[in-house]
């Protein structure tokens, strides 16, 4: 990473390794790099440690900031040159910058284990066959997996534990069959069906 020599004496540490980003100077305590020194503002200048490069900005400093002897506002540091700020000078002993980035392994889960009647088995529960497929993931879910939640005077809602999304039954699912009889009596008021019971 990017680092400065102090060649002034007496002012603070010999070496300032620089972090990514923006690096404050100044002789304020809230900057990153506090610099005790009169000629030095309390905020003086700033070092961006970017992927592109190291880069100085002087903040309207009193006594100003100076590369290889020359006034700059805004300049790119190279290794080797002379900062100075105020009167403290500083060698760009490295300018180079290095930005990793770690590696992300994504493991896959193992597929499904299919039965010998082309049916699925669950994956979090391995003796149980899956009965549901989630819209979203593609998960296969047992009846114990899915989350069902009733609505009033609805269809009951099946969600996936993994994304909160919409399961479907699978297509060896069969759904119950509804009687004649019970359709009839949640639809129909049946007089006899009443009576038959006073009767009991």
């Amino acid at each position: 990473m990017a680092r400065l020599l102090i060649k002034t004496n007496g002012v603070r540490d010999g070496v300032i390794e620089l972090n990514l980003g923006v690096n404050r100077f100044g002789r304020g305590p809230e900057n990153d790099f506090p610099i005790n020194h009169s000629t030095v503002s309390s905020s003086h200048c700033e070092i961006a440690v970017r992927e592109a490069g190291v880069f100085l900005r002087d903040c309207s400093s009193t006594n100003g900031t100076f590369l290889d002897g020359e006034p700059v506002k805004e300049a790119q540091l190279a290794a080797g040159q002379m900062l100075r700020m105020g009167d403290v000078e500083f060698l760009v002993e490295n300018a180079d910058v290095h930005v990793a980035i770690p590696k992300v392994e994504i493991v896959l889960p193992a597929p499904p284990v299919v039965r010998s009647d082309g049916s699925m088995n669950c994956r979090r529960h391995p003796e149980t066959r899956a009965t549901h497929q989630c819209t979203h993931c593609r998960e296969v879910l047992c009846d114990a997996c899915v989350r069902q939640i009733r609505r009033r005077g609805g269809k009951t809602l099946k969600l996936c534990p993994l994304c909160n999304q919409a399961c479907v039954p699978l297509a060896a699912e069969k759904k119950k069959k509804k009687s004649l009889l019970g359709m009839l009596t949640k639809t129909v008021k049946l007089p006899f069906l009443r009576g038959s019971r006073n009767a009991d």
